[in-house]
């Protein structure tokens, strides 16, 4: 059986320690013991990707927002269903997150950070939500565990009203915002209802042909028709 490896270390904003593992072909991120993703369940990142694009698949130059990096997944997922012409901002909080998915993790998706279709920010995702005025066509967030915070606890910020706000001033009028989190959380549907916003949460599997529906991803909208079709 090959070992589990330590293959590189940093620090969140809170100063825990985040590691990168490998075992064999597989990849794993923990902060402290505690996994925060995988490269054997992914599924449910490509759906957020999948989920935050139906709408916007066909257009000729969209421009969207995904708000962190992770192994690269969404981004690949989201690469692979826009146009030539489009642009991709990704905005990573973490710098070493970046190096590791050009050293390490670049071959699990075709090295996505190499399309030129990439504006890659090494930034905190709601100070460029917060400078931004109707430029998006669509905004991805994988931050954290979802609105309940994980790795930084002002990341709980960008599921707020005022982050729902802020979000919602970025986007285009028909624009929408998806939002993946590892659990239902019923006081963040409460605030979209308090904002007025149209909303679907979708139950995602964590692994591809998964029964296990262990995920979700919200898409919100303030047009009904910028929101994907419901789902059997």
């Amino acid at each position: 059986m090959k070992p589990t490896l330590k293959i590189a270390t940093t620090k969140t904003p809170d100063n825990e320690v985040l590691t990168l593992y490998q075992h064999d072909a597989d990849f794993s991120m923990k902060v402290g013991c505690q996994e925060l993703m995988t490269s054997r369940a992914h599924e449910s990142e490509l759906e957020l990707a999948r989920l935050g694009c139906v709408r916007i698949a066909a257009r000729q130059n969209p421009t969207v927002l995904i708000g962190g990096l992770g192994m690269g997944y969404t981004l690949r997922q989201t690469l692979d269903l826009l146009q030539p012409e489009a642009t991709v901002v990704v905005s990573e909080l973490i710098a070493d997150v970046v190096l590791w998915n050009r050293e390490f993790l670049g071959e699990l998706n075709n090295h996505p950070l190499r399309d030129p279709r990439v504006v890659l920010k090494v930034c905190d995702v709601m100070g460029l939500i917060q400078q931004s005025e109707h430029a998006f066509d669509a905004i991805m967030l994988d931050v954290d565990n979802g609105p309940a915070a994980l790795t930084a606890a002002g990341n709980d910020r960008l599921y707020s009203r005022g982050g729902l706000q802020a979000c919602m001033r970025a986007l285009h009028a028909k624009g929408c915002l998806a939002i993946w989190s590892g659990s239902i959380d019923n006081a963040f549907e409460h605030r979209l209802k308090q904002e007025s916003l149209f909303f679907r949460r979708f139950h995602v599997a964590a692994y591809k042909g998964g029964k296990a529906r262990s995920r979700c991803v919200w898409v919100i909208a303030r047009d009904p028709l910028s929101l994907p079709p419901e789902q059997d």
